[in-house]
């Protein structure tokens, strides 16, 4: 578990120490210069000579972070979004050296890590199980029952086994289980809606 944590931050890690990096360079890259100054990085003037390996190390690690956040969310885009952005970074300090490049590639390692996180919510919020068993409680005599909700249809009337009363969904709720039941109908629950409409 921690290391699925670990490897779930290494995106937003590889962005951030980038960009950071690039803070800590001013005579390389004056437009971050001032976040640089402001966050104390001034005091890595001795280490300036390395900042555009760091600059590249981190890009790196902000790949594996892609393809894992890729691995958990199975959304191409902000995976794209992540390697081309690396690619730019590289092609910068290796083909064509453009500093514009380097801004874009931090630029959308940023979009990225934040995209994958959004993502990742997303993802995790329509894979939760729906659940089958909601128990009803009658509202007339008070006797509870636990039943199987159908996954295709909703029910409208329910008779009460204690009071045969028959029991209808209330104004606004699509059936009896939303009404009276420990948990809601599984289309409600997978967010898709009311199953009425």
């Amino acid at each position: 578990m921690k290391m699925k944590r670990a490897l779930a931050a290494l995106d937003k890690l590889g962005a951030a120490g980038a960009i950071l990096a690039a803070a800590a360079a001013p005579c390389c890259f004056p437009l971050p210069a001032m976040v640089g100054t402001a966050l104390g990085l001034g005091a890595l003037q001795s280490w300036l000579g390395y900042m555009d390996y760091a600059i590249q190390v981190f890009a790196g690690i902000s790949v594996v972070g892609n393809i894992f956040a890729f691995c958990q969310h199975r959304r191409a885009w902000p995976l794209g979004v992540g390697l081309t952005s690396v690619a730019l970074v590289f092609f910068a300090f290796y083909v064509s050296y453009q500093v514009a490049f380097i801004y874009t590639g931090l630029a959308g390692l940023a979009v990225a890590a934040v995209w994958n996180i959004v993502a990742k919510r997303r993802a995790g919020s329509s894979c939760r199980p729906v659940e089958l068993q909601s128990t009803v409680a009658c509202p007339q005599c008070g006797h509870q029952k636990t039943e199987t909700m159908p996954t295709d249809a909703c029910l409208y009337f329910y008779e009460c086994e204690n009071c045969h009363a028959t029991l209808r969904p209330k104004p606004g709720d699509c059936c009896v289980f939303c009404s009276y039941g420990s948990v809601k109908c599984p289309p409600m629950q997978s967010g898709v809606g009311c199953c009425a409409t």
